[in-house]
């Protein structure tokens, strides 16, 4: 037989494109238009519906960036018409089918109701009466990627300009042919298949001639005539079923939307709304249909300003079409938000799906985050949570995850079941591309036979179609396909961990091999971030003494809005940097307020506790002392001490008797002498607190992305202006340096504190630069094989070496609040206030020993997708710590984020801290009233260093009980039992977090 296979498939492919397609509607008329465009930001239905229209047409242009155009749209259907499938058809102007940056729209009728979105691929609106009335709600989305990753002016609204966007091309009533519209997804579905297929497999070939027939007896002149026919013979080759061994997948309904992106806060609420609408009305037509919706963020939105949709998703949530899912309040950064922080994702996530749908969340959805925190497995399970999806590792540059379904194991032991589609996307269609990757890919083969796919078309594209739930019935049980079965995540779940009891084993963490920029992008809203944090902690402990020892009234609401505020901010493209001007503009004034707004709950909480008057109080927010005030509570001190021995400064030397640090003319760090240790702490022929300007210009990505490249092209600001000693002691000697280099200017005040071996410097940054990254070097005379991070609730050692391509791909890494480097009986430790990414080298000596290099990310300059990002000031603080241990390095990062509180009050009695622990390695992370209102005091506490901790708590209150609960307060069936002087004791293991809930007397 001669192979004609390639003329065969180039004859099906032209006949779905130029004849099939086109006779998907059998019939057109015009409908009649109207439309006002909105003047600024857009407005509530109420006023659309009162404004005036003017005539509209087809071929007009409109849509300036980020602008609102409402079309009215009418027409009457006609009589011969009665009876078919009609729909209103539009398109505004759609360019492709990318569905983040583009026109939009939300569907109305005539009375306010909302009907469901407009997108590339979702155009049409069901028609359900002969007078056709409709309000379209359009939005013109600029594209910000549209030419790359070149800089635009559209991703703000003052440099976008007024130029309109798109050209509308046509609004028609047309008749849907139905046979025709499922000959076409009969044809697609196996012509998708057949091209996966080996050549020499007979399946192939059986398909190739069963199209060929159908082909055959299909009129180009009367497609809808013969399309009867034509699906005629292509039945026996859809009926055909799958092998008893087909790989099952276990597809669910999904709208990947980014909470901010290339688009601000209000267009992710207007197109949560538009796939929402689209949504639920799909879950009408399809009873099989399961669609899986996270983040409680965007159901909060829709709540309050699309009602109707919300009652549509409640019903489908109690008919088991709609799943929440993920528990979180938004998909947050997998890496940045802080150990409290991603708790209260989970919290205020969790909750929110109880109390709006009776749904507990059995999962963590969070398929698109920049690498996960090894912290996660035991946050998750302590949020109740058994299973955790992601996604993103399948975009590493350089190794392979080497697993799709695994148990993932965190820093304390904690396992939890864990899935990453082989699918390779968190956005499928059911092409058949995408069902054959999966299969190939997938990891587990031999042992395992299902995976996950989430379908539906993310960021504005409208979620899942009824084509891609069509080609799921065509798949359910096909020969020569995987298995498809539409169900929710937790039945995947279930049936997945009944085949893998034992699957493989990942410890530790999720590293993205990609994006490792977001530890650094947009350093003005990480700042925001930290500092959001500290005061939230700060408010709560303080709200909380106040309520027990003062009467305050604890303010439940305020706390509650606020930080939903701050965690709708870790969104994985706000906080890591990746979003336009506009977002990132808005997260910084945000952030001015919710500090301001915590600043007078703090305020009014002290003021509570200490009354008025001249006497000096101290507030110590810290879980370890600062200058004898305990830790984690207050104290009042008539005078504050001067601890140790006086600070001397003779020329640039500082000496405070622990450290004598020695500053060059050029204001760098010539000498850091350790008095204790009696060793010098930076590397030979070195000088510290370097800062170091590199290229910074990613094959990609460039927000989000630093390559290794990066590294070879350097320069060393070594050039200071001037050198300046501003204080001379004897609580502080202080050095301030300023340099310039660039268009930008940097001035940093080195300082040496009386008692403390700490060396703070404080920056300011004038920050002009562009594609140019500035990194703060510590060449440290430490033989260090592996540094450890802060991570939440813990830390994780990472390798200096590169002996593998893991090893090496780590060439940038996050923490929080510290970096520590050291060798046996030696470390040194680089505390932060607001800094994130780093990199740690090893560099051969002379004399054949190594030294370790420890550099913090200070600021870059990426013009993509906000060609600003990054210019103006910035202000941050880093200590180097000669001589720390771990546990001085936990301290050190709690000392700079937390600084001691000093106001002025009463000279009444002093409670004492209404919480504390003994020892170091116990920490106290939050400090608050239980959510209940109930007066209950609850403490969260986890053990720092890596080892077993046994100490006690005390509180300075009467305990009737002491309870062990989840991260939502509720009771784990523990209770721990005081002794006789009211103490508590506590055993933890290693990086073990404990919520405690005790119950006041």
């Amino acid at each position: 037989m001669h192979d004609d296979r390639k003329l065969v498939e180039e004859r099906i492919d032209r006949m779905l494109r130029e004849r099939i397609a086109p006779a998907v509607y059998a019939a057109r008329i015009p409908l009649e238009l109207a439309a006002w465009h909105v003047p600024g930001e857009p407005v509530p239905l109420e006023e659309a519906l009162a404004a005036t229209y003017e005539p509209f047409a087809a071929g007009t242009r409109w849509g300036r960036p980020w602008s609102t155009t409402w079309l009215r749209a009418t027409g009457t259907v006609p009589g011969e018409w009665l009876g078919r499938r009609v729909e209103a058809v539009f398109d505004l102007g759609f360019v492709g089918d990318w569905p983040g940056g583009q026109a939009e729209a939300l569907v109305y009728d005539l009375s306010g109701d909302p009907i469901k979105g407009l997108e590339p691929q979702n155009q049409y609106v069901p028609v359900t009466g002969p007078q056709v009335g409709l309000m379209l709600e359009m939005a013109a989305n600029p594209d910000i990627l549209a030419d790359g990753f070149l800089p635009t002016p559209l991703g703000d609204l003052a440099t976008a300009g007024d130029e309109p966007l798109y050209r509308f091309a046509h609004a028609d009533l047309a008749v849907l042919d139905e046979e025709v519209w499922h000959l076409r997804l009969d044809l697609e579905v196996l012509r998708e298949l057949m091209a996966e297929l080996p050549q020499a497999e007979p399946r192939r070939h059986e398909i190739l001639r069963a199209l060929e027939r159908a082909l055959d007896v299909l009129d180009i002149h009367d497609v809808s005539g013969t399309a009867s026919q034509a699906r005629a013979h292509l039945a026996a080759v859809l009926a055909s079923p799958a092998h008893a061994s087909a790989h099952t997948i276990s597809g669910v309904g999904h709208a990947h939307i980014d909470s901010a992106w290339l688009w601000p806060i209000r267009e992710t609420q207007r197109k949560n709304a538009r796939t929402f609408a689209n949504v639920t009305a799909l879950a009408r037509d399809y009873p099989e249909f399961v669609f899986a919706g996270p983040q409680a963020q965007q159901y909060a939105w829709v709540k309050q300003r699309w009602p109707e949709i919300f009652d549509r998703i409640r019903e489908a949530v109690k008919g088991g079409q709609w799943v929440p899912v993920g528990g979180m309040w938004v998909e947050a950064d997998g890496n940045l938000p802080g150990g409290e922080a991603l708790a209260r994702q989970l919290v205020h996530g969790k909750r929110f799906f109880a109390e709006e749908f009776g749904v507990e969340c059995r999962g963590v959805w969070l398929p698109d985050s920049f690498g996960y925190t090894a912290a996660y497995p035991q946050i998750a399970r302590l949020a109740g949570m058994d299973w955790f999806l992601t996604q993103k590792i399948s975009w590493n540059q350089t190794n392979k995850f080497p697993h799709h379904t695994f148990w993932w194991e965190g820093i304390d032991g904690t396992r939890i079941f864990t899935h990453f589609p082989p699918a390779d996307t968190y956005n499928g269609t059911f092409a058949g591309s995408e069902l054959a990757h999966a299969v190939r890919n997938y990891a587990e083969k031999g042992a395992g036979t299902r995976s996950l796919l989430p379908f539906g078309h993310g960021d504005g594209g409208g979620g899942p179609t009824r084509e891609m739930l069509e080609r799921a019935r065509r798949l359910r049980d096909l020969e020569g396909s995987p298995r498809v079965v539409v169900q929710p995540p937790d039945a995947f779940f279930a049936a997945a961990r009944e085949e893998l009891p034992d699957a493989a084993v990942w410890s530790g963490e999720l590293y993205l091999e990609l994006h490792r920029a977001t530890y650094t992008s947009q350093a003005r809203t990480k700042a925001g971030n930290r500092r959001s944090e500290s005061l939230l902690r700060e408010a709560e402990l303080w709200a909380a003494t106040a309520a027990v020892h003062a009467g305050f009234a604890y303010p439940y609401d305020e706390l509650d809005r606020l930080w939903k505020v701050v965690l709708l901010h870790q969104f994985h493209d706000i906080l890591p940097g990746s979003s336009i001007a506009w977002v990132h503009k808005e997260a910084e004034a945000t952030y001015a307020r919710v500090h301001a707004e915590l600043e007078e709950i703090i305020t009014a909480a002290t003021t509570a506790l200490a009354g008025t008057g001249t006497t000096p109080w101290v507030f110590n927010t810290a879980p370890q002392p600062v200058e004898s005030v305990p830790g984690g509570g207050m104290a009042r001190l008539e005078t504050l001490p001067e601890p140790g021995a006086p600070v001397t400064v003779e020329g640039t030397t500082l000496d405070n008797g622990l450290v004598r640090v020695v500053i060059d003319g050029d204001g760098l760090l010539a000498s850091v002498r350790d008095l204790v240790a009696g060793r010098e702490v930076l590397a030979p022929g070195t000088r510290g607190n370097l800062l170091q300007l590199h290229a910074d210009f990613p094959n990609q990505w460039d927000a989000w992305d630093i390559d290794a490249h990066y590294r070879r092209q350097r320069t060393d600001l070594t050039h200071a202006d001037s050198v300046t000693v501003v204080s001379r002691g004897p609580l502080a000697g202080a050095v301030r340096v300023e340099r310039s280099f660039g268009a930008s200017r940097v001035t940093q005040t080195v300082t040496v504190r009386a008692g403390s071996p700490s060396i703070e410097i404080a920056t300011e940054i004038d920050w002009h630069e562009r594609q140019k990254i500035l990194k703060a070097a510590f060449p440290l005379d430490v033989h260090a094989d592996r540094s450890a991070a802060e991570i939440q609730y813990g830390h994780v050692h990472r390798p200096t070496h590169t002996n593998t391509s893991w090893d090496a791909a780590r060439f940038e890494i996050s923490c929080h609040r510290w970096i520590h480097v050291g060798e046996p009986g030696y470390g040194v430790a680089i505390a932060n206030d607001a800094t994130y990414g780093h990199d740690v080298t090893r560099t051969t000596r002379q004399d054949c020993g190594t030294t370790t290099t420890a550099r913090l990310s200070l600021v870059r300059a990426p013009q993509s997708p906000d060609p600003e990002a990054d210019q103006g000031r910035h202000r941050m603080t880093y200590a180097l710590v000669p001589g720390a241990s771990i546990a001085e390095a936990v301290d050190a990062g709690y000392a700079l984020n937390l600084p001691a509180r000093v106001v002025s009050g009463g000279a009444g009695p002093v409670p004492e801290p209404l919480v504390s622990l003994d020892g170091r390695a116990a920490r106290i992370e939050a400090v608050k009233l239980a959510d209940d209102a109930s007066g209950d005091v609850v403490v969260r506490v986890y053990e720092s260093l890596g080892g077993r901790a046994a100490t006690r708590l005390r509180a300075s209150f009467p305990i009737t009980e002491v309870t062990v609960t989840d991260l939502l307060e509720r009771p784990l069936g523990e209770t721990l039992a005081a002794d006789a002087d009211g103490s508590v004791p506590i055993g933890l293991r290693p990086f073990q977090i404990l919520t405690l809930r005790l119950r006041r007397r």
